[in-house]
């Protein structure tokens, strides 16, 4: 081919290729060019979009004007839905607010770290675990927050299973994600959730075990009602494996002390995200229900007037 032809890579496969109202959607232009395929509020699109924007932190209370969102040692996975110090960009020329939505891991908080969090202002903590994880490690909250546990997963104890090779660890996080989707458990809580992050006042948290798969489903979802590219929202999934990367080493190290190597690197995809975990999620939304928007009416239970009101909060 000579070198003057210009051509359009294949574009990256990510979600669906429909928009929220089930129509198709075209790759238009080269996705270097930042082109936005928009056919309603609410899209799914292919898009190409600097890694830079995921460089910050976000952070702040409900004000426009933000300071960075503060790393704590003790809450590594702790960080603000908006994602870096500009808010995230939405395909409609707007930005995530910074300071609304925060997702965090287990809040082991230091003291050092409370007094961070609390000068936040969160006032809601919507603790996502199971009953058996709850047990385990007891959350300490910021002063002022008042706590709600929604047990996502509708089990009494949540323990990775035992796999016999990495593929089979990568299938049982792909089949969790789907299980967000098609669980009535999933489904009655996320709903729920979502309706009260509509509802609330004031900064609000919500935290899984590692703050990676419920929450980052979570996020996800607020994050396509705001508008976010979808390439962004990916990106931002995968940040887990930077903000936990201390923790997963350590993770790494203990698998391989207690069980060798061989065996750790197969209970490895466990520790972390993958592409393909979140592709799960959203694939099953499509083969379940077409759209997200009929994924968070009719399979959540959200009504479409609580879906404005969260993008009221989630947009400016």
């Amino acid at each position: 081919m000579p070198a003057t032809a210009k051509t359009c890579p294949a574009p990256r496969r990510y979600f669906m290729p429909m928009d929220l109202r089930g129509e198709p959607l075209t790759l238009a232009a080269c996705p270097s060019r930042r082109t936005f395929l928009k056919r309603s509020a609410s899209v799914l699109l292919v898009s190409g979009v600097s890694s830079s924007l995921l460089s910050a932190c976000g952070g702040g209370n409900l004000d426009d004007e933000q300071g960075e969102t503060p790393r704590l040692a003790s809450v590594d996975n702790f960080r603000d839905v908006a994602g870096a110090a500009a808010g995230y960009p939405t395909v409609d020329g707007k930005k995530m607010r910074r300071g609304a939505f925060f997702r965090a891991n287990v809040l082991t908080l230091s003291v050092a770290d409370q007094t961070e969090m609390e000068r936040l202002g969160i006032a809601s903590v919507f603790d996502l675990r199971t009953p058996g994880e709850i047990e385990r490690t007891a959350d300490m909250l910021p002063r002022g927050a008042v706590s709600q546990r929604l047990d996502v997963l509708g089990v009494r104890d949540f323990v990775p299973p035992a796999v016999n090779s990495a593929a089979d660890a990568v299938a049982f996080m792909e089949s969790q994600a789907r299980g967000y989707v098609t669980g009535a458990a999933q489904r009655a809580s996320f709903g729920a959730l979502l309706r009260q992050l509509a509802d609330g006042t004031g900064a609000q948290l919500f935290h899984s075990n590692a703050g990676k798969d419920r929450a980052g489903w979570v996020a996800a979802l607020l994050q396509s009602i705001a508008n976010v590219p979808l390439d962004v929202i990916m990106q931002d999934y995968l940040l887990s494996n930077v903000y936990r990367a201390q923790a997963i080493r350590s993770l790494r190290e203990t698998l391989r002390a207690q069980d060798g190597d061989a065996l750790a690197a197969i209970q490895e995809p466990l520790l972390g995200v993958q592409e393909s975990f979140l592709q799960a999620g959203f694939d099953q939304v499509q083969a379940s229900y077409g759209t997200m928007t009929r994924y968070l009416t009719e399979g959540l239970g959200v009504s479409d007037s609580t879906i404005e009101s969260l993008r009221s909060r989630l947009v400016v």
